[in-house]
């Protein structure tokens, strides 16, 4: 049976073998977002939309967020906030009540009727001036 010595070697050689293999795959992943990065920014100059200083901190920057997340272990999507949000109401609308509605309804009414009046008036007075021309 392997001594007590021998199981902490192996637990430790483990341990490393899973670092090292974590780090050579997020080596890989950081290469594989510079070349992705490096394009957009190629593309970017190529349109016109940035010059090759602009680009070359662009890729930086980016580079620079994404160590960032990959060593906080989060995206900031995924973090959540401290505290509750806050809604704050600024003002509030009632519903009219029925009086109201109706006084609307019957005011909105009146002026109905007054607009046809005048629509009416002012297609006799067109009428009549056509007929004097």
């Amino acid at each position: 049976m392997p001594g007590f010595g021998d199981i902490v070697q192996k637990a430790f050689y483990l341990g490393v073998g899973l670092a090292s293999y974590a780090g050579e795959k997020a080596g890989g992943k950081l290469a594989e977002l510079r070349s992705h990065f490096q394009k957009l920014a190629d593309e970017m100059v190529a349109k016109g939309e940035m010059n090759t200083e602009e680009a070359r901190r662009f890729v930086e920057d980016m580079m620079k967020q994404a160590q960032q997340q990959s060593t906080s272990g989060q995206t900031p999507e995924k973090t959540a906030p401290s505290e509750p949000r806050r809604i704050e109401i600024l003002e509030v609308d009632e519903e009219p009540t029925v009086k109201e509605t109706t006084k609307e309804n019957k005011e909105n009414g009146d002026n109905v009727d007054k607009l046809r009046n005048q629509v009416l008036e002012l297609q006799e007075e067109l009428k009549r001036l056509q007929r004097e021309s």
